[in-house]
């Protein structure tokens, strides 16, 4: 009777075991799955970067010397050196994307950049939307003209003339200020054909990129009237606490690259001249 016990008893006992470890692996894939998904919508921008492995960096592609093609159809420039050397100080590889300038912004609002690298000037409109970066460069605006256009010497004689300029950029909305009609161009070349055919008066522009149009086309037949105050140029990123962490770690690349002088090497490589120093 006693071993009849025994074994009912025993019998009992391995089946409760076998129920509780059974009842324990059911509760523990459910658990793992949760735990991983709340795991990841704790996560920052930075770290969901990091875990991503790549920074996706918005940019025109076809704005010498900050972003463009080379003869080999590389993707070049100011802003994609910059851009790798920031990807590389977080940790991750630069996945650069082009789009049209009106667009880049658009694509930070919905997530689909993390960063903009494309000479963009700071504002303190833009800086009510967006997270910015410290400045990298500073540069001037130029007012340009055709040769043989004596009316425009200066920003005041746009009033009632026409100029061309990216839609929603920063000199297209100062040559409105001055009483311009603006007419849309993509590019820097479609803008300069623009001027260059009559069919626009003049365009406000970055002195370095006029510059390097000049050096690249000696023959144009262009001329700059008016330089204007130098500005801020610097990367913006999503607004709020979940960018907070990527805005802090780009600044410490920046200054890090600025102590080194690796800043000034770039913007001397490809502006020849120091623009890296605000006065």
């Amino acid at each position: 009777m006693k071993n009849k016990m025994a074994k009912i008893l025993a019998l009992l006992l391995a089946a409760l075991v076998v129920f509780s470890l059974a009842a324990c692996g059911k509760e523990s894939a459910p658990a793992t799955k949760e735990g991983t998904e709340k795991a990841s919508e704790s996560q920052d921008l930075l770290a969901r970067i990091q875990e991503r492995g790549t920074l996706v960096i918005g940019t025109e592609g076809n704005w010498s010397p900050w972003t463009y093609h080379d003869e080999s159809d590389k993707l070049v420039g100011l802003d994609v050196e910059i851009g790798t050397l920031l990807a590389e100080a977080i940790g991750v590889q630069p996945d650069f994307q082009e789009a049209d300038w009106d667009a880049l912004l658009a694509g930070v609002d919905s997530g689909r950049f993390d960063i903009i690298c494309n000479g963009v000037g700071y504002t303190d409109e833009r800086a009510e939307k967006y997270s910015f970066s410290t400045p990298y460069v500073y540069t001037h605006k130029v007012l340009v003209v055709k040769k043989g256009n004596e009316e425009i010497t200066k920003m005041e004689d746009l009033d009632g003339k026409t100029t061309a300029n990216s839609p929603g950029s920063t000199y297209a909305a100062i040559a409105e200020e001055y009483g311009a009609t603006v007419t849309s161009a993509s590019t820097l070349d479609q803008t300069i054909e623009l001027l260059l055919q009559g069919r626009v008066d003049a365009t406000i522009n970055a002195q370095v990129s006029i510059e390097d149009y000049l050096a690249q086309h000696p023959d144009a037949e262009l001329k700059i009237v008016q330089v204007l105050e130098g500005d801020p140029v610097a990367f913006p990123m999503q607004k709020g606490d979940d960018a907070a962490s990527l805005v802090e770690a780009v600044n410490k690349a920046l200054d890090e690259a600025r102590k080194s002088g690796k800043l000034s090497e770039i913007s001397m490589k490809y502006f020849n001249l120091d623009l890296t120093k605000e006065d």
